[in-house]
């Protein structure tokens, strides 16, 4: 045994404790007990083993504290002791893990502040799942240091505060990813394959030989509060984006179109304001969207990928949004759309409108003529004179027949 490089054991049911004899196990590059049904507590005598670059503990009913001694594994490139019940905090004795790429303690009962000096200790770390403990303080804006992280995974915790604008220094999550599959091999073939679950489109998915591809930021339900940082649509290679049940305000940044890789993205149960940017018709591979329960206003834009996404329950409980796939309509719709009366009725305004228009017609006539017999008066001298003359003869010719007519009747 001392000359074992490689132990997996993983799903087969086994119960018990790990016995503490493995302290002799010098040589051990992989240890895998991952779904099990394990229990007690992890041995101190872990941390001998000197040579371990993976060590998988998760999915077991272990409890308690990690050992100090884990902090010797200077080796060490992935931890997994998710889904158990440790407990306590993130021991500083980790800082000497200086190799360390994935540390994944998810769905346990830790607890205290996230460690502020992970950047500095651990500067490889690509990968880092807190999720579903009990985490309090807030989200250390030193984590932006972090120039390999591409899943950053702190949901379901009691995190408070603002989200730093510094995450939108995260390199990996702006740069294309090189594929690393995080294989650990043995003398004899075997090998280790990492592996993660990550909440995407709504559901907890295991990823593993793709793993390397995915760029996750999940930090939905908490207690953040504050606006989200317009600096976060510069992650240009995230692919997932979950910010939901936490106390955000204000609007969604008008660039989130920036992020075209994203394939997922919830921003639902929060208190966000303001109408829906039309910049995000253009997430050509967005597949999943929740904005559901914020106070968001106006047309539901459309385009491109928003036209599939056709549930309704992407916008429940934002009364004042309009438009499809919601039955209700904007109002600027409704004016356009206006019914029109029928039958008689439609007759009935026809004719009137045709009336107008004739009474209307007629009198611009008659004050263009007029005006126009005005202006030739005005300006042309002969046309004046001829007018003044007509005008004196008809009034002689009207004397003169009154006159007639008055002798005619005296004779009478």
């Amino acid at each position: 045994m001392h000359n074992l490089e490689f132990f997996s054991a993983k799903g087969n049911q086994i119960s018990g404790i790990i016995p503490s004899s493995m302290e002799g196990m010098n040589s051990l590059i992989v240890l895998d007990l991952s779904r099990n049904n394990i229990g007690g507590i992890i041995p101190l005598s872990l941390g001998n083993c000197v040579a371990l670059e993976a060590l998988d503990l998760s999915k077991n009913r272990l409890s308690g504290v990690i050992p100090k001694s884990l902090g010797g594994l200077r080796r060490l490139r992935t931890m997994h002791l998710s889904n158990n019940s440790l407990s306590g905090k993130i021991l500083s004795s980790l800082k000497n893990c200086t190799s360390l790429e994935t540390l994944d303690l998810g769905y346990n009962n830790f607890s205290g502040h996230i460690p502020t000096w992970i950047d500095k200790s651990f500067p490889a770390l690509r990968i880092l799942s807190l999720r579903s403990n009990m985490f309090t303080g807030n989200i250390p804006p030193q984590l932006s240091n972090l120039t390999s992280l591409q899943v950053l995974d702190v949901a379901q915790n009691c995190l408070s505060g603002k989200i730093s604008q510094n995450l939108e220094n995260l390199v990996a999550m702006k740069n294309e990813q090189k594929t690393n599959h995080f294989l650990f091999y043995g003398k004899s073939g075997l090998y280790y394959e990492e592996n993660l679950l990550v909440s995407v489109k709504g559901q907890m998915l295991e990823y593993t030989r793709t793993l390397s591809l995915v760029t996750c930021m999940d930090l939905s339900s908490n207690n953040l509060y504050g606006e989200i940082p317009e600096g976060l649509t510069s992650l240009l290679r995230l692919r997932i984006l979950n910010l939901s049940g936490n106390y955000l305000a204000g609007k969604i940044p008008n660039k989130i179109g920036k992020l075209a890789l994203l394939e997922s993205l919830d921003l639902s149960k929060n208190q966000l304001s303001g109408t829906i940017p039309l910049s995000m018709s253009n997430l050509t591979f967005l597949s999943y969207l929740n904005l559901s329960n914020n106070n968001l206003v106006g047309r539901i834009p459309s385009g491109n990928q928003l036209q599939t996404l056709e549930d309704p329950s992407i916008y429940m409980g934002n009364n004042d949004l309009c438009g499809p796939p919601l039955t209700d309509k904007c109002v600027s719709d409704e004016t356009s759309q206006a019914p029109m009366p029928a039958g008689n009725d439609v007759e009935k305004d026809e004719e009137d409108n045709k009336m107008l228009w004739f009474y209307l017609a007629m009198g611009l006539g008659f004050v263009a003529g007029f005006w126009s017999f005005c202006c030739v008066l005005m300006f042309s001298y002969s046309w004046r004179i001829a007018y003044y003359r007509f005008f004196d003869h008809m009034r002689e010719r009207l004397f003169c027949n009154c006159c007639f007519t008055g002798c005619w009747l005296e004779e009478v």
